[in-house]
This record gives C-alpha cells, structure tokens and sequence, in this order.
C-alpha cells in the first residue's frame, strides 16, 4: 500500500506553551508533501521531523488567526535561504495576500523562487487540489471568523482498480478551529482518519460556546456520527497541564480516539 500518513508539528491553540506549538501538520501522500496550516514555529517543527523542506510545495490555510499563519514569512524565507526554486503554493482566503504583501516586499524580495497565492472562499465546499493521487476540499467550520477544514482523499491507484478496489480509498479530515457542527459528520461522512479541534473538556462547555471551539465530547460526537474510522484530538487550550481528561471524555463516546503530540506520525490504513 503506497504512503499516506500526517505528521502533527504543532496542535496547541492560540498561545504556545512548553509542551505544544500551534497549529500545523503535512499530509504525505504517496510522497508528495502538503503543509495544511503554519504556526508560528513550525519550521523548526519541520526540521525535527526530518521532513524536507524541498518537498513541500502546497500550503492550505484554514483561517486568519495568527497561530495558524504566524509561520509562513520565516517559513518562505528559509526556502530561499535553501535555494529554492520552483513556486510555493499558498491556497488561502484572499485577504491573505494582501496582509503578506508588504512583508514579503520588505523580507522576501530576492528569495528566488515565486510565491502563488490561490484563495478560496472558505464558506464554500469546493475542490481546491487535485492531481492524479488525491484530491483537497474545503469544508465550512464555524468559528469566530471565516474558517474551513479541509479533506484529502486519495484516488484509486491502477492496480486497485483491477483488483476492484476503487470504493477501498483511504481519506483525511482536518477539522479546526470550530464549535461543535451535528452537521460536520455529513461532510466527512466514513472518513479514514479525522483530526478535530478538543480545545476543552467538558467543564469549559460555556467557554467553549463563547469562543466557538469545540470539546472533547464534541469532536467524539462528530466522529461518532461520521462512522470515521480514528479520531485525533487537538488544538488544546493552554490552561492543561495534560490531556488526560480529554481523552478520557472524548472515549467514553468514541473508543478509537487519541491525542495528538508533536512529532507523531500517523499512518492511515
């Protein structure tokens, strides 16, 4: 069976702490490198995970808060400290562009190789990746501003199909940030494996709603609902000293839930 696995290099929320980076993961699949989200830190994530850097071509950005894109301008310009040269790819909303240009005028102007901006609108559900192993679409969340997920979905390699294989593709959601959406489960209906927001136990349910974040008991339901097939709990609040209640919680609904963890890599069957 040919590669396909993500790699976790930050699942914090909104304030780095000792033990957890924001948001960012890469999605391998079949070998190619695609970077979905771009805390602040995640190169030096990239460089522990002995990931190349050179083979990271696509970045898909779920929403305009800080720790999801903090990253991109030291990130961008590593790549040309690296010599790169072919194009990086940034799908995005399109207001980022224009937040990034003046940086990147001042930071970036000899790096060598060509930044593309693809926006998106994040309230539609619509393809914005496809090439002849996977396919990337976003899924509308619910947050405090504009917000999606997004799935990857791998296509039937030849081989599969002759044996008949087709309907036995693997797939990945990933769901942050957002409050609890009955209606989410729909959307990553029978998914192979999916990462959802846990930012807080169920004691913070009140905090949760104010902030449109999601609980631990949230995420299980919606995989529940889903039949997915493993659940990955992250962007956790910074107020835990560990996520022992938060997996607790969120198995007590869905058995096949774990914590994400930096440096984990998780291989999808």
């Amino acid at each position: 069976m040919e590669k396909l696995e993500v790699h976790i290099l930050g699942c914090g929320s909104a304030l780095p702490t000792m033990r957890h980076n924001p948001s960012s993961q890469v999605v391998n699949v079949r070998n190619k490198l695609f970077m979905i989200d771009c805390g602040e830190g995640t190169q030096l994530q990239l460089r522990r995970s002995r990931l190349p850097f050179t083979r990271i071509n696509h970045v898909f950005i779920s929403h305009l808060h800080g720790d999801h894109c903090f990253g991109l301008i030291g990130m961008i310009s590593t790549f040309g400290m690296l010599h790169r040269n072919g194009p990086l790819f940034i799908h995005c909303q399109e207001r980022l562009p224009e937040l990034l240009r003046s940086h990147l005028d001042f930071f970036c102007d000899d790096i060598g190789y060509e930044v593309v901006f693809l926006p998106f609108n994040p309230c539609d559900r619509e393809v914005v990746y496809d090439d002849r192993s996977v396919t990337v679409s976003t899924i509308p969340l619910c947050h405090r501003i504009p917000t999606c997920g997004f799935l990857f979905r791998e296509k039937p390699t030849r081989s599969m199909q002759e044996q008949g294989l087709s309907d036995a593709v693997r797939s990945y959601a990933y769901c942050s940030d957002t409050c609890y959406l009955p209606r989410l489960s729909e959307c990553v209906k029978d998914v192979s494996l999916l990462y959802h927001e846990a930012t807080f136990s169920e004691s913070e349910l009140l905090r949760a709603k104010q902030t449109f974040h999601s609980t631990a008991r949230q995420a299980a339901q919606v995989a529940k609902d889903a039949c997915a097939k493993r659940l990955v709990l992250g962007h956790f609040s910074s107020r835990y000293e560990n996520e022992k209640q938060i997996l607790r919680e969120a198995q007590e609904l869905f058995p096949a839930a774990e914590l994400a963890h930096e440096n984990m890599r998780i291989e999808i069957v």
